[in-house]
C-alpha cells in the first residue's frame, strides 16, 4: 500500500481503506475552482461530509455535492483515499475529483451559504475550516499535477 506520510495524515492510493467515514470532492467548474462557505462560518470548505448508513463513497460523493454546490450535471471519479487524525480522533475518507457542467441554485435548506470560485487551488492555510487536513489534501492534488 503506498501512501505520503502528512502531519497526522496519510494519504492512501484509491480503495485502500476497509472502512470510511467522509468524502471529500474538490470540484471545478467553467475551468475553476468551487470551494463553499458555510452559512456559520466565514472560512471556506471543499464539498463533503458524512457518509450515511447503507450508502457507497460514491453515493455520498454525489449527495453531498449537490447539496453543497448545487451541482446538477457533473463527472466524478475518485482520486485517494486518506486517514486524519485532529482534536477529534481519527477520520478516514475518500477524496474525489468532481468537474462540473452545469450548476443550479445552491440549495436553500442545506448548510452551505454561497459558492466561491478559484482560478487556482489557494495557497493560503487560514482560509479553511478544516486548516489541519485542507492544505494536505491540496498538496496531493497538486503533486498529482492540479492547480
Amino acid at each position: 500500500m503506498e501512501y505520503v506520510p502528512v502531519p497526522h495524515s496519510a494519504v492512501f492510493a484509491p480503495g485502500s481503506l476497509a472502512r470510511y467515514k467522509y468524502v471529500v470532492m474538490f470540484a471545478q467548474y467553467q475551468g475553476k475552482w468551487l470551494f463553499c462557505r458555510h452559512k456559520k462560518r466565514t472560512t471556506i470548505e471543499t464539498a463533503g461530509g458524512h457518509i450515511e448508513p447503507g450508502e457507497t463513497p460514491l453515493q455520498a460523493a454525489k449527495r453531498e455535492l449537490w447539496e453543497e454546490t448545487g451541482a446538477e450535471k457533473f463527472t466524478i471519479h475518485e482520486l485517494f483515499d486518506y486517514v486524519s487524525e485532529d482534536t477529534k480522533g481519527a477520520a478516514s475518507g475518500v477524496v474525489f475529483l468532481a468537474e462540473i457542467e452545469t450548476l443550479g441554485e445552491l440549495p436553500e435548506s442545506f448548510e452551505m451559504a454561497e459558492r466561491k470560485l478559484f482560478d487556482r487551488l489557494p495557497d493560503e492555510t487560514d482560509i479553511w475550516t478544516y486548516p489541519a487536513i485542507t492544505p494536505e489534501l491540496i498538496a496531493k492534488l497538486r503533486e498529482m499535477g492540479y492547480h
